[in-house]
Order: C-alpha cells, then sequence, then structure tokens
C-alpha cells in the first residue's frame, strides 16, 4: 500500500495469551482458528538485526522483552507496526487494542515508532461481569481490555464523541420554561436546555458496550473466538475518521471493522493471514448489517504493488550501488568482508517474490558468494548457512 494512504488504523491482534483459539462447530465462523503461542525463530532473529541496524530505539525496547516468546511476539509486531505507521496520513490516528498481558511492552514498541509525544490516551474497556471459569479463579478477575490511541501529528483527526444522560443526570433538567422546554441553570442568566444539549463527553473508560462476554445472545455474534461489538468499533471509527476517509484493520478477523466502516460511510481495507475472515466479510456484508446493499466487496490474494515511488532506478544500477557501498563502508551484509566495489553486488533484502521492492531501503550490498548462497531466501537463511 502507498505511504500516507490511511485516515484511521485498527489492530486486534493476537495478545500472545499462550492459548488456541478456535470458533465452535455449527456457528458461522466455524473453521476459524489460531494459536496464540510464540517461539523465538530465525525469521525473528533477523527482524532484530534489520531492526538494530535502522531503528535503535525500538531494538532497545525488543532488548528488554523478559523471555523469548514475550520477544518474539514483540518483533512480529514491531515489524508491522513499522509498515502501520507508514501508511498513516499526517492527520491519521491508531488504536491498537491489547490485554493486560503486553499493554505494557506495545506501549514502548509504540513509543519508539510513533513518537511518545504521540501518544493521545490510554482507553479502558470495561467488560462488563465475569462469565464461565474465569469467574472462580483464585485472583482478581480480569474485567477489561486496553486500548492504546496514537496519533502522527498533532492535527490528528479527532471528533468528541457524547454518551446519553443516565437517569440521575436527566434529573438535573428539572426546570420548565413557558414554552415547556426542559433545562438546568447553568449560571443567573444562561441555561443549558436538553433539546440542545449533546450529552456527556464519552472519557477514555468505556463502560457502556457491552462485551460478548456477556451478551452471548447478541444477534451480531458470529462464533469468532475474539469477536468485537460493532457499537465499539463505530465509536472509534466516528472518533477519529470522516465520511470517505481510509479505514485500515491489518487482522480483520470476522470483519468487524469493515462492516462498522461501511455502516459509517468509510472507504475501507480489510486484511487477514485465514481466507476464513474473507468469507466472513462478505458473509456480514451480505445478511443485512448495511440495511438495503448488497456490497461484495474485492478479494484480492495477490500482491499488491505501491505507486507512490515513482519512477526507480533499476536495483543494481551504478547510483544505488555508490550509495550503498558508503552506508555499508565497503563491507558485504552477509560475511561482513570488507571488498571494493566492482566485487559487491546489489540484492533484494526482501525479494521481489516476497513483496520487496527496487527501493533503497530494501537494497544491500552482497559479496557474490553470499548473493549466490542466499539466492532468493531471507537473510537469516545465510546467516546459518555461514555458520556452518
Amino acid at each position: 500500500m502507498n505511504s500516507q494512504s490511511v485516515d484511521l488504523l485498527y489492530l486486534d491482534p493476537p495478545f500472545n495469551s499462550k492459548r488456541d483459539y478456535a470458533a465452535p462447530i455449527g456457528s458461522e465462523a466455524a473453521g476459524a482458528e489460531f494459536k496464540d503461542t510464540w517461539a523465538l525463530s530465525d525469521i525473528d532473529n533477523e527482524w532484530v538485526n534489520l531492526i538494530a541496524e535502522k531503528h535503535p530505539a525500538l531494538h532497545r525496547v525488543l532488548l528488554a522483552a523478559t523471555t523469548k516468546s514475550d520477544k518474539s511476539y514483540l518483533v512480529y509486531m514491531a515489524a508491522r507496526m513499522l509498515e502501520m505507521h507508514r501508511l498513516l496520513k499526517p492527520t491519521g490516528s491508531i488504536y491498537l487494542h491489547c490485554d493486560p498481558t503486553m499493554s505494557h511492552y506495545l506501549k514502548l514498541v509504540m513509543d519508539a515508532i510513533f513518537g511518545r509525544k504521540n501518544f493521545r490516551r490510554e482507553i479502558i474497556w470495561h467488560l462488563r461481569g465475569a462469565s464461565g471459569f474465569k469467574s472462580l479463579t483464585q485472583n482478581w478477575v480480569r474485567g477489561h481490555d486496553v486500548i492504546l490511541y496514537y496519533a502522527i501529528t498533532k492535527d490528528v483527526t479527532f471528533n468528541k464523541q457524547w454518551l446519553d444522560y443516565d437517569e440521575a443526570q436527566m434529573k438535573r433538567f428539572s426546570k420548565v420554561d413557558n414554552y415547556g422546554r426542559k433545562y438546568k441553570p447553568i449560571t443567573k442568566t444562561r441555561r443549558l436546555y436538553l433539546d440542545e444539549a449533546k450529552g456527556v463527553p464519552a472519557t477514555s473508560v468505556w463502560s457502556d458496550i457491552a462485551s460478548f462476554q456477556t451478551v452471548i445472545n447478541s444477534p451480531e455474534r458470529l462464533g469468532y473466538p475474539t469477536q468485537k461489538p460493532l457499537k465499539l468499533l463505530e465509536r472509534i471509527i466516528s472518533a477519529s475518521s470522516h465520511e470517505n476517509d481510509m479505514v485500515l484493520d491489518p487482522f480483520c478477523g470476522c470483519a468487524t471493522a469493515p462492516v462498522a466502516a461501511e455502516l459509517l460511510g468509510r472507504q475501507w481495507v480489510g486484511i487477514d493471514i485465514a481466507p476464513k475472515a474473507a468469507d466472513l466479510v462478505q458473509y456480514r456484508l451480505n445478511r443485512g448489517e448495511v440495511g438495503e446493499v448488497l456490497y461484495k466487496p474485492i478479494l484480492r490474494d495477490d500482491l499488491p504493488q505501491r505507486t507512490d515511488l515513482g519512477t526507480l532506478p533499476k536495483y543494481n544500477s551504478l547510483q544505488n550501488k555508490k550509495y550503498l557501498y558508503g552506508e555499508q563502508d565497503g563491507y558485504c551484509a552477509g560475511c561482513k568482508d570488507h571488498f571494493q566495489v566492482q566485487h559487491l553486488e546489489v540484492d533484494h533484502i526482501i525479494s521481489r517474490n516476497k513483496g520487496g521492492t527496487d527501493h533503497i531501503a530494501n537494497l544491500q550490498l552482497l559479496c557474490g558468494n553470499c548473493n549466490r548462497i542466499k539466492g532468493d531466501r531471507g537473510m537469516g537463511y545465510l546467516r546459518i548457512q555461514l555458520q556452518l
């Protein structure tokens, strides 16, 4: 996707909960499953090496992980959030949905990528009660999720959200004028009329939106293991985007964010690793949640191409080679031996068949031997082969 093409990012990724999730047989989401368990791999280590070279502040956060599982999870998230930062417009914002398992680590990752000054709020979604075996555990029952809200700049789009008055607040509108309009006195000369009042501004604690833990018979419910209610996404999308803005959910699961975006007149993109997610998007959009519109989304399983890079020089051009030679001080990015420029070759860090571009940020210099060993595989494969 092109840089600065997204107005709002919402993601509800795995939480590193050490659990396996599966939708129940017979539900609309049957077949949807994933393992939220992480182990450090060669690919993770290669990402750590790349991040160490280009994002030292983020690398320090990854080193703070206390277990290999935590580090693997954070590397997975960091690599994706770097791309999310690239996608957001200057007025854009991002909401990361998580739970207390990793929220403290994820905030550090987001501080390093989006900037600590661009942290806007930690939102607490009160889950309103425990259910099932959780209420029997010998501990405080977890009653909330965390949503970390960040911007890109101070010019972020934000539309204040208002909640209806509760019964006690309604009673404060106890006065009635000569025209039968209810109001409450503000000062001796100014009044707030009930029919003009917007309500109560929403705070960072959201306790008015029920989760599917408590509303088990909701018609929205598909049986997807980590499904979130439409009302939650409608609040986020209403607050941080305008009509026709682009909303992206890179972990779209059972399509709550795409459906909410469609209902609110936004453009949207949903991404998921599971084909079942695409089925659920189409199912939900066609079953009536968007009114009378029967909308068939465009399903893509190819690699989209960016159109914002302009005309790039050929990847192995002399221009790129001279630049990379200076950046690497003449050392091969694989074996780390020093060579004269004519003995080094331009290589894609992420190969073209994996979605890599000819942009200079995706290029490196390897000696001829390392380039032959690596081929179109990742740098992790090359490093392993060099150690054998």
